[in-house]
């Protein structure tokens, strides 16, 4: 409230009244909502709440982030007692309203037995919230969809038969980004790093063709780069990147699509992925809502 206004009884009394009318509007709700998490303590800053510069750049270690740390341990500690998944971004493609979560949880947290229990009650509550807003789609992002945590969303759909949002996880759509990734002609094809769904379905639908090329999952060590020929393509067939070990090599990006330009509000990138490019499981809620397919 302005203080001469006040001062001087000039006050426009609807602004008060449009205020408490904003106070009280009902929610705006999502058609589509892709579950994600933190990755690293710094991945925070990547996120549009983050800093918009970061936010706009691929995911990479940036040294000058390290003179953060007490913001950065703030941050921990307030994602370990906010203990909910909370809302980073808003989309709007044609007439679909999209929303991004995220899980206060970390990388190596889904590498912990202890935590797996925690981490799932989370992804449930927020499946929950979804069923409870009316969210016709729920997407299952990086290790959200792990297999040894959940089965790829299959542990939910058992615990609750009845849910009307549905639940994906983006697999078919990354095992067809992979073959397609495939140059042609290629005859010799590595299958690399710990083997998942993605993984195996790739293997079963491989076709010849003429360039030595590499799948690499997760799990990928520094020896196996090492042994790779040169010239090797690295393809990624996990939501995670390897590390880039050799410079005579080349590395694609994680399963993933570029959208299209009327795809709107889409400021920052989505973890490692260039400007303007979704992640497979991502691409996938959002195919799955504009087709209204009736499955998980």
């Amino acid at each position: 409230m302005p203080l001469y206004d006040y001062i001087y009884g000039t006050i426009d009394k609807s602004s008060d009244d449009l205020y408490e009318t904003s106070l009280n509007r009902q929610e705006d709700s999502a058609d589509v909502v892709h579950l994600t998490h933190l990755t690293t303590p710094e991945s925070i800053y990547h996120l549009r709440l983050g800093f918009a510069s970061l936010a706009s750049k691929p995911h990479d270690f940036n040294w000058y982030l390290w003179f953060m740390w007490p913001v950065t341990l703030w941050s921990v500690i307030a994602t370990w007692i906010y203990g909910r998944t909370f809302l980073i971004e808003r989309n709007f493609f044609k007439n679909l309203k999209l929303q991004t979560w995220a899980v206060p949880k970390y990388t190596i947290q889904y590498h912990t037995r202890w935590q797996r229990e925690s981490i799932n009650t989370l992804i449930e509550e927020a499946i929950l919230e979804a069923e409870e807003k009316g969210i016709k789609v729920l997407s299952l992002g990086l290790l959200n969809q792990e297999e040894e945590l959940n089965k790829k969303g299959e542990l939910y759909i058992r615990r609750h038969p009845f849910l009307k949002v549905k639940l994906v996880d983006g697999s078919s759509l990354a095992v067809a980004i992979v073959l397609n990734s495939i140059p042609k002609r290629t005859s010799k094809v590595v299958l690399g790093g710990n083997l998942s769904k993605i993984g195996y379905s790739i293997a079963l639908a491989l076709c010849q063709g003429g360039i030595q090329t590499w799948i690499v999952g997760e799990g990928l060590t520094k020896e196996d780069q090492l042994n790779a020929s040169k010239g090797t393509t690295f393809i990624p067939f996990s939501y995670f990147p390897p590390k880039k070990m050799r410079k005579d090599c080349v590395y694609y990006y994680t399963p993933s699509m570029l959208v299209p330009k009327n795809l709107e509000n889409l400021d920052s990138c989505e973890n490692w992925l260039p400007r303007r490019v979704m992640s497979a499981s991502r691409v996938a809620g959002i195919l799955h809502s504009l087709e209204n397919w009736k499955m998980n």
